[in-house]
């Protein structure tokens, strides 16, 4: 597929350039006499960034603009549905991110699988609105974060008052390709209606994504419940995991068990292991946009690992809770970018030049920072490009630096402006 043609220059795609700019420069500065590959130098020193489209979302649009934002925000990574119409939108928006700042570093695309239906990432939602009390409030449209259920009140024919909700019904329901399996929806439902569709994503058609010029890496989700499943996976991939650059295996704390479960699978995957190793550690999953809290469990995971001397090689990054509260978590726990730490264990295996906490993940809240901009492109525009609204582009980008920046160690948006008044006057000038 061919890049896109480069978008008019609009005055705001003006600050969108800065912007985006000095984060790129910013990145290469660091990268000044690392022989790494980017990504991986960022990995080794703790500010990889990886940006969580959703195991389970497929709404191509969102993926799309999301992508768009964050490449230019200067993330390592994107994650996405092992799913070819998703991975296609992902690099979509980073090749039109390249078109606006041709300086951008291309992140890695990251796709996810799952290895047993139990994991709570790959399920969707589903309910029959003709079995919803006509009068229901609608809990579950209120509660979900994805705005994946739609319902709307229709009269049935032959009825006369429109005031009297008994005399209508409800349609609409769960919007599939929206629904990313967070499950707030189940336990709100006052009439029991919504079920979860657990699912496991086809090796055969993950081994034929894999072998994509535009893939560069596959994140396997396990659940922690033995390694079986996991090595019928990884057999099943075959040699076509020979393609990508980096291999992550998700996982949960399982308490004790924990290390020689993770040191189980190492050693299957060594047979076939010709990139990079990384293990995510999912601390409370899809629930960084609720709050504060959300992020303690992945950094105490963090904390616990750090402390054990025989837990397998690789690189080490959070998700699963992750929000703007994370980098001040691991900053009080000692854990950010940080290579030597107070209690913790020398692993014999660790390169003792390498942040044990090589970055983090963020899913949930990095979609409803931007999202909250998408939201605001006028109805009449359908599923809008962002990057045909520069003011709602340049709006969204400022969200993305908030949460990318503090792990990347760029400058405030509002200290760019100072070093460089021109796109501070852009800005200003379209009410921004």
């Amino acid at each position: 597929m061919a890049p896109p043609t480069a978008r008019p220059l609009l005055a705001s795609h003006s600050a969108v350039r800065s912007a985006a700019y000095h984060a790129a420069s910013a990145r290469r500065g660091r990268l000044a006499g690392d022989n790494h590959p980017p990504q991986v130098a960022a990995l080794r020193r703790g500010d990889w960034v990886k940006l969580i489209c959703g195991a389970s979302f497929e709404d191509s649009a969102d993926v799309r603009n999301l992508s768009l934002v964050y490449t230019l925000a200067g993330v390592d990574c994107i994650d996405c549905a092992a799913d070819a119409s998703v991975v296609g939108a992902v690099n979509e928006g980073i090749d039109v991110a390249a078109s606006i700042v041709p300086a951008v570093e291309r992140p890695w695309v990251m796709v996810s699988v799952n290895d047993d239906c139990r994991d709570l990432h790959f399920r969707k939602a589903e309910f029959d609105p003709e079995d919803c009390p006509p009068d229901c409030s609608k809990p579950c449209e209120k509660v979900c974060p994805a705005d994946a259920i739609s319902l709307e009140r229709v009269m049935i024919e032959g009825k006369h008052s429109q005031f009297d909700p008994s005399c209508g019904k409800l349609q609409g329901g769960v919007i599939t390709e929206r629904c990313y399996g967070c499950g707030r929806c189940l336990s709100v439902c006052p009439y029991d209606k919504i079920r979860a569709m657990s699912y496991v994503r086809d090796p055969t058609m993950t081994a034929e994504l894999l072998k994509r010029n535009d893939v560069d890496a596959i994140e396997i989700h396990t659940t922690g419940k033995g390694t079986d499943m996991f090595n019928t996976l990884w057999s099943s991939l075959g040699e076509s995991i020979n393609n990508v650059k980096l291999i992550a295996v998700s996982l949960p704390d399982v308490g004790d068990s924990t290390v020689n479960f993770m040191n189980a699978m190492y050693t299957t995957m060594q047979s076939h292991l010709q990139g990079y190793n990384l293990w995510q550690l999912d601390g409370r999953p899809m629930s960084g946009d609720i709050g504060r809290g959300a992020t303690r469990e992945t950094v105490s995971f963090a904390v616990h690992l750090s402390s054990i001397s025989n837990r397998p090689p690789g690189f080490y990054q959070l998700a699963g809770g992750t929000n703007s509260y994370t980098v001040d978590c691991l900053k009080k726990a000692g854990l950010f970018q940080c290579t030597n730490f107070p209690g913790a264990a020398t692993s014999g295996v660790t390169d003792c030049q390498q942040a044990f906490v090589g970055g983090i993940a963020y899913g949930g809240y990095a979609r409803k920072i931007v999202g909250r901009v998408l939201r605001k492109i006028p109805a009449q525009f359908g599923h809008a490009r962002i990057e045909d609204h520069p003011d709602f582009l340049l709006e969204a980008l400022q969200e993305a630096l908030s949460l990318v920046g503090p792990v990347k160690g760029q400058l405030d948006l509002d200290d760019l402006w100072i070093r460089n008044p021109i796109p501070r006057a852009v800005a200003l000038a379209i009410g921004t």
